[in-house]
């Protein structure tokens, strides 16, 4: 089976991106801690650092440096999210597999 988002919620007012994928998993997404984890070469530190070797262990491992929100998301094709952040960032492409494998530990919010 292919992972793929059965429902997506963003929800600005509270601080959230959340998932529910086709396996019946929900992931909870804070939205500033999603963009500590733009998958961008800008935000990695260039494309040697580009690559699931590189990737965050999950959202909740990071640290936001400040509160961010969300001006707007757009689907990419039919496998990913792009979201263009109160920072005025915008490159960053959430890949399905990606967004998956960011989800917090099972228990956690």
């Amino acid at each position: 089976m292919t992972i793929r988002p059965a429902n997506i919620d963003l929800d600005r007012a509270v601080g959230e991106l959340r998932i529910r994928w086709n396996d019946g998993r929900a992931c909870v997404y804070p939205l500033s801690n999603l963009r500590e984890a733009c998958p961008c070469a800008e935000c990695r530190g260039g494309h040697e650092r580009m690559g699931s070797a590189y990737d965050p262990e999950h959202i909740l491992a990071l640290t936001p440096k400040r509160s961010y929100g969300v001006q707007s998301v757009e689907l990419v094709g039919n496998y990913a999210l792009q979201f263009v952040w109160d920072d005025a960032h915008d490159a960053g492409i959430y890949t399905w597999d990606y967004l998956y494998r960011l989800c917090p530990p099972e228990g956690q919010p």
